[in-house]
């Protein structure tokens, strides 16, 4: 090979490399550092000090809160504890997390829980969704709250080829659902490579007993998913693609493309707001951060709400912003009556009263 050729090559190479590694700091917001914006009345919630991955609040203000997630790659302060639900009730004063009991038969020794849903049916009957990863795998667990004997009771696993990376589910009946595969790749090598390759190559699938099939395509890592009000719209979020996708949701479960809004944070799970239809978000300032964790340099937790998603001008406003020095890789946010609720992946997670 001659000189030339193999000076053009070397060139080639490190010109892909080096757009591989500007295309990585930008997905990742490397280099975002955010300003503080305080709420007047917050608290960290006593009790959960392992995280609060995702949370899910009843019509009646009753919250479930998913804690414990160990996931390939991911930092945990508590590595060889079990996962578990806490059950918030938002109609006391000052509300306290209380961990759920969970039926017999229940493997608790490896739950691992990460996205929650929840179905209410006809009769009132609450079943909840629980994304699991037990050894590291995927399953969906479905479990019936039953409110009397305040405990969770499992009713079914689900495990599919279709769900093989899950990362958040959004219920739409007492077996059926959508669900976000958050990677391509199942192997925990190629796992880490997959970012700095950068393809989009994620999806959302639709599971039913009788059903099921992939229904959008194209995301990066297809991360937090939530339904509008009217039950027409359903809503994803690519975490490095720092997206929201809005789809029309057809009778059929089919999904269809309407728009999507680009945001600065990483955005993780979604929550809609139960009177105005807001969406509301817990997102990562600076992925590094998050994934390369440091007690000295602590990733920092960002609160964003979307309104008007569905107009040509909604608007995005930062509500709480935090360098890490009070919540640490905030993942989601939820609000009933005026009351906020922050959690976090593997740290705390933060009450406040919203004026």
């Amino acid at each position: 090979m001659g000189t030339l050729l193999k000076i053009t090559l070397i060139g080639v190479l490190l010109a892909l490399l080096g757009e591989r590694i500007f295309q990585f700091s930008h997905r990742f917001n490397v280099f975002r550092e955010i300003e503080p914006i305080d709420l007047p009345n917050c608290q960290l919630l006593d009790g959960i000090e392992y995280g609060a991955e995702d949370i899910e609040i009843l019509p009646d203000g009753l919250a479930f809160i998913s804690s414990g997630l160990k996931y390939p790659g991911m930092f945990s302060f508590a590595p060889g504890r079990s996962g578990e639900i806490f059950l918030l009730d938002l109609n006391e004063e000052i509300p306290r997390p209380s961990s759920l009991r969970i039926s017999r038969g229940f493997d608790l020794s490896s739950f691992a829980p990460h996205g929650l849903s929840a179905y209410i049916d006809e009769d009132d009957a609450v079943y909840l969704f629980v994304v699991n990863h037990p050894q590291y795998k995927s399953t969906v667990e479905i479990f019936k709250y039953e409110e009397e004997e305040n405990v969770l009771v499992h009713l079914k696993t689900v495990k599919h080829p279709s769900l093989y990376n899950v990362n958040d589910v959004v219920a739409l009946g007492p077996e059926s659902f959508y669900a976000t595969n958050d990677y391509y790749f199942t192997d925990f090598i190629l796992r880490h490579v997959e970012p700095l390759v950068g393809l989009r190559w994620t999806n959302v699938v639709y599971y039913s007993p009788e059903d099921v099939r992939e229904v959008a395509s194209g995301f990066y890592n297809a991360n937090g998913i939530a339904m509008s009000l009217d039950e027409k719209f359903i809503y994803v979020a690519d975490i490095l693609g720092k997206t929201i996708t809005v789809f029309d949701k057809h009778d059929d479960y089919a999904l269809s493309p309407v728009k999507v809004l680009q945001l600065e944070t990483l955005v993780d799970n979604l929550w809609v707001d139960p009177v105005t239809g807001d969406i509301w978000t817990g997102g990562h300032p600076n992925g590094l951060k998050l994934a390369k964790y440091s007690a000295a340099d602590p990733p920092g937790s960002e609160v964003v709400r979307i309104q008007n998603i569905h107009s040509d001008d909604p608007v995005v406003t930062t509500v709480y912003a935090n360098n890490g020095s009070v919540l640490q890789g905030s993942s989601s946010a939820a609000v009933w009556e005026n009351k906020l609720l922050v959690g976090t992946i593997f740290h705390k997670a933060l009450y406040c009263h919203l004026e």
